[in-house]
């Protein structure tokens, strides 16, 4: 029997019934990754030494009659998470020899539920890439095809689940980083609600770690299967004990249905600013035909959804507005320079990128308050719909490219090329006004990669797009394995 394949779910069955030991399970996941991760390069950082000992502890502890969610499960950790004697560097060359003396609030969770840490998993430079690679731990390889990308910034976590390294892994998403790695190698991914799932810990070295509250940006789970994402948050879930957030683990509704004749979807497959590749609006109609054979409400238009241009715009302004807040004084006012030259008539997204650069604090807040304007649309829209079904991105995994300016970087589409980062609009949809999304996996395209689409939920109701994701899953057959 091939663990290394298995849902975390149906290995912590495995373990309570006595079928398996932890200590075999985590011995089967290393022996997968010496056998194949040379090709792959997704675990950057192995802690085989103690992922055994802490393997021998959980069989000790089970024989105790202990019953932790992850207790024994063989998992993973994205570089950019603090794990105490493991270098955190972001893929930073001059932060190569950080060593962090404390667990980020994720890891430590991870730990207290019972879970064998095998390592961290690649990242891109500064986790700034829709791909993996940096110059300390090299290009990471989607395992469909090695010579595409598996996403970024959460590559190595999405192309480690995908090759059997480790059952779960967490990571984090503000541009896509859950959902475009997960889209790209055909596994699952959830970026919850903005707030639910503490960050401290996931910094920059040098760090310090602080209990900041994060402007967009989220850490989630990613997994083979729907309900191992249900399993995952219920760990990570809940405020950082240094903060008095609300307990939101505790208070999280229950989904909305149980059914999927009882959901009430909207689905999108274009954008006004950018075409949706075939492959991808394939993945998209396959999961509405699949609701309206099961008699689910199934809308294409509807005049509660706010408005996608203005939508991309503004998140695209605050996404690039955070990018730069550390740039060399020099380097933000040749920005600002740049910026002047703009012509009041230009609403690419180029431009605003440009603009969100060098936002003053006053236009910040303007900014700031057109996406509350959005989240009040976003309310009225959840309470006529239960989600969204759309892309990710416009494609499924395209080619190395490793073009150090990333502003000149083109994605093609269909034959056709736009600017790189244009790709971020689907991305953008939900991260702007903080909503949870679902990504799921929804078969191959006709070059025979994976093609995933994000299930869009209301705030706060991560368990809705989640349960539509398990429902999905059940009809669709969820994850395949590489060939």
């Amino acid at each position: 029997m091939d663990w290394n394949q298995r849902t975390a779910v149906e290995l912590v069955s495995a373990l309570k019934a006595g079928e398996v030991t932890s200590e075999e399970l985590t011995d089967a996941a290393i022996a997968r990754i010496e056998r194949d991760d040379t090709e792959i390069n997704a675990i950057c950082v192995r802690d085989f030494d103690r992922a055994r000992l802490a393997a021998r502890a959980a069989d000790e502890a089970r024989v105790r009659g202990e019953d932790r969610p992850l207790l024994g499960i063989p998992v993973t950790v994205k570089e950019c998470y603090d794990i105490a004697g493991l270098p955190t560097t972001w893929g930073m060359p001059q932060y190569r020899t950080h060593l962090p003396v404390e667990d980020a609030v994720q890891v430590s969770r991870l730990k207290s539920a019972g879970a064998v840490v095998l390592g961290k998993t690649n990242v891109p430079l500064g986790l700034q890439d829709l791909q993996t690679f940096n110059e300390i731990h090299g290009t990471t390889n989607n395992p469909w095809d090695t010579a595409r990308t598996p996403g970024g910034s959460s590559g190595g976590s999405a192309a480690a689940l995908a090759s059997g390294f480790g059952a779960l892994s967490i990571g984090s998403d503000i541009g896509g980083s859950l959902r475009t790695p997960a889209h790209f190698c055909g596994v699952y991914a959830h970026k919850p609600t903005v707030g639910l799932a503490a960050t401290r810990g996931m910094v920059p070295p040098p760090g310090p770690a602080l209990p900041d509250e994060l402007d967009l940006a989220v850490v989630g789970p990613m997994a083979r299967s729907a309900r191992d994402l249900a399993l995952l948050l219920d760990v990570m879930a809940g405020p950082d004990p240094l903060t008095r957030g609300v307990a939101y683990r505790a208070t999280l509704p229950p989904a909305r249905h149980e059914r999927l004749d009882d959901f009430r979807v909207l689905v999108l497959d274009r954008h006004p600013l950018l075409p949706t590749g075939s492959a991808v609006r394939a993945g998209v109609n396959r999961v509405a035909d699949v609701l309206v054979a099961a008699g689910a409400r199934v809308e294409r238009h509807t005049p509660l959804l706010p408005d996608l241009t203005e939508a991309a715009v503004l998140y695209t302004q605050l996404l690039f507005s955070g990018s730069v807040a550390r740039f060399p004084v020099e380097a933000y006012e040749q920005l600002r320079t740049r910026a002047a030259r703009l012509s009041p008539d230009d609403r690419s997204l180029d431009a605003a990128r440009l603009r969100g650069m060098v936002l003053s604090h006053r236009d910040w807040m303007e900014v700031n308050r057109r996406r509350e304007l959005h989240r009040l649309g976003w309310r009225l829209f959840f309470a006529e719909f239960d989600a969204v079904v759309c892309p990710i991105t416009p494609t499924p995994a395209f080619p190395h490219d490793h073009d150090p300016d990333l502003m000149g970087r083109r994605i093609d589409i269909d034959g056709v090329e736009y600017p790189f980062f244009d790709q971020l609009v689907w991305a953008g949809l939900a991260t702007m006004p903080g909503l949870p999304a679902t990504a799921v996996p929804t078969g191959l395209s006709p070059d025979g990669l994976p093609v995933g689409v994000q299930l869009i939920g209301p705030m706060l109701e991560d368990r809705t797009p989640l349960r539509l994701a398990e429902l999905l899953e059940d009809i669709m057959g969820g994850f395949q394995a590489p060939k």
